[in-house]
């Protein structure tokens, strides 16, 4: 394999990590009532509201703190047997959002328009945390859950019930589909999955051994 395409490889299953961390951690905030590390949440928002990288690496510098994302990649397309159906459901459900959404100039044309404008509350403005965040949930709601059939959340009432909850989740959906149309400008396919599992199982693994050698604790 040239060092280009080992390249390219390497992009895609970063964007395909930063969707998984998105389903992962949907599932911590619908389970647990919030995510572990908030360093995995923070880098997956902050891809949403960065629509024009010069690189991969740009968007993603440290590849620590998609840390989740990987693990969680390898669980579900590994050799394990101890595939998490929840994520890989979450997943699912999202690049079939996306590819809906890729096809809708209408709505692409919308949220672009939505996106620069969070962009401009949170870089501009200064708004609040948690008002970038229902900001990008509601963005999520309006925009792209009508797009296909709704996902159906998994979790505990007493936190699904939440309203910073349902923001949270909203907004952590919003960023899998930004990272699942990542992936298809990186030239992902579907067919990849069966085709060039194992291509994606080395890179991933590769990234993983090279973040313990070089370990740095999430925040």
């Amino acid at each position: 394999m040239s060092k280009q395409t080992q390249d390219i490889w390497f992009e895609r299953v970063i964007a395909l990590a930063a969707l998984a961390q998105a389903a992962a951690a949907v599932k911590q905030v619908a389970r647990f009532g919030s995510v572990r590390h908030d360093a995995t949440t923070k880098v997956l928002l902050e891809s949403v509201l960065n629509q024009s990288p010069g690189s991969i690496s740009e968007l993603y510098p440290k590849l620590s703190e998609l840390r989740l994302g990987l693990e969680s990649l390898l669980q579900q397309i590994g050799a394990t047997r101890d595939k998490d159906v929840e994520v890989t459901r979450y997943v699912v459900g999202v690049l079939a959002l996306e590819r809906r959404l890729t096809r809708n100039p209408e709505a692409l044309d919308k949220l672009g328009q939505r996106l620069a404008k969070i962009h401009r509350q949170q870089h501009d403005f200064q708004f609040a945390e948690d008002t970038v965040v229902a900001s990008m949930g509601s963005t999520y709601s309006d925009l792209i859950s009508p797009l296909g059939q709704p996902l159906k959340i998994n979790g505990k009432q007493e936190h699904l019930q939440q309203v910073s909850n349902q923001h949270l989740i909203r907004a952590l959906l919003l960023a899998a589909v930004r990272n699942a149309v990542l992936w298809r400008q990186l030239g992902g396919k579907r067919r990849h999955f069966i085709f060039s599992r194992q291509r994606m199982v080395r890179a991933a693994q590769s990234i993983l051994r090279e973040l313990r050698e070089h370990s740095e604790p999430l925040s």
